[in-house]
């Protein structure tokens, strides 16, 4: 999931680079959305591994 997030963000580079606004901004929401979504499962990942851990 951050390797998408990481190719939207490069998408909206390229994009803005090129004078493309709308779709720099809408892939640049797609990459801000997966990261955001990324994290979360990578926290909820870690403690459920510590509470398994811990048993």
């Amino acid at each position: 999931m951050l390797h998408y997030a990481v190719v939207f963000f490069v998408i909206a580079l390229i994009a803005a680079v090129f004078g493309f606004g709308g779709i720099a901004a809408s892939a640049a929401g797609i990459a801000k959305l997966l990261f955001f979504v990324f994290v979360a499962l990578a926290v909820v990942s870690f403690l459920f591994g510590l509470i398994k851990r811990k048993r």
